[in-house]
């Protein structure tokens, strides 16, 4: 068995901790103004880390109040894996020197996969991930506004042959819905490509987090599921 990680998710849009369905801007809930205060809260109940998610930068738009916030939420203390919007090598190492200690890489991984190459050769296969975010097993991009012509697990090897170790594995048409996780999906994508799988999207209930991680993989990204009461984050740490 890996060792398996609960990362509960902080979606930053205009500032505040928010959650999308299935990614459409258009249908968002918010549910906290202090982003600080959702971090305080769930390492309180014992999270090691957080999911960090600059909605504004995946979406191209004005972010310095995300920006501010994630430094809100860096203060509060322990491990921030945070993504969206992150398409240099100086942006990585800003965000490394701010005190993030993995940082997520999306579209740029698509578009650039040189740039996966030479993050993970300056600042090594801990602090490096890529999200392969997917809708009936084709890559999305742009806060997951276009498809790509890549497969997920295409990519995932593609990724591996790269040095890659870490992949957070999102189900676009599960997220922010609470329909379950696809674990066959994330399971699948971790046996093609020997990487390191956390599951994203779908989380409802208590047994979907025991699912992933009877799985075999990683970890598991919790958002609207704990914000709403149907999962404790404690019971989560617990499994």
């Amino acid at each position: 068995m890996n060792a398996f990680t609960v990362y509960p998710a902080i979606d930053l849009r205009g500032g505040r901790v928010v959650r999308l369905r299935q990614g459409d801007p258009n249908r968002q809930t918010v549910y906290a103004d202090q982003p600080e205060a959702a971090a305080e809260g769930w390492r309180a109940a014992g999270a090691k880390w957080l999911h960090v998610v600059n909605l504004d930068g995946a979406f191209e738009t004005p972010d310095a109040a995300n920006r501010r916030a994630l430094e809100c939420i860096l203060a509060v203390g322990g491990n921030v894996q945070f993504g969206g919007g992150v398409r240099s090598l100086a942006a990585i190492a800003d965000l490394l020197a701010l005190g993030v200690q993995r940082v997520v890489l999306g579209t740029a991984a698509v578009e650039d996969p040189a740039l996966v190459a030479q993050a993970l050769a300056r600042f090594g296969d801990q602090a490096i991930a890529v999200g392969i975010d997917a809708r009936d097993g084709r890559v999305r991009t742009r806060g997951w506004t276009q498809e790509s012509e890549l497969g997920a697990v295409a990519f995932a090897r593609q990724l591996a042959d790269l040095g890659l170790r870490i992949v957070v594995h999102t189900d676009i048409a599960r997220d922010g819905v609470g329909r379950g996780v696809n674990v066959a999906a994330s399971r699948a994508l971790a046996e093609a490509s020997g990487l390191q799988v956390i599951a994203s999207g779908g989380v409802a209930l208590l047994e979907d987090v025991r699912a992933v991680r009877a799985a075999g993989l990683n970890g598991v990204i919790i958002g609207r599921a704990l914000y709403e009461g149907q999962v404790d984050l404690k019971e989560a740490l617990a499994c």
